[in-house]
């Protein structure tokens, strides 16, 4: 994870989910993804630091 943003699947690897949750959930749960592209062609990533202070976010909450 070198780069600034993750995929979907690096995403998904890094809070032992799955891609499908991803998909569906992390916008809900406050995680926002970046679109890359356009229509069928473009691809969702994450900030990782975003996710990295979600994930933070979560443990210090959880209780």
């Amino acid at each position: 994870m070198s780069s600034q943003f993750m995929t979907v699947k690096e995403t998904a690897e890094y809070l032992n989910m799955s891609a499908q949750w991803v998909y569906r959930e992390a916008a809900k749960v406050g995680l926002v993804p970046y679109r890359f592209g356009r229509g069928q062609n473009a691809k969702l990533q994450f900030k990782v630091a975003e996710v990295q202070a979600w994930v933070k976010q979560q443990r210090t909450s959880g209780g």
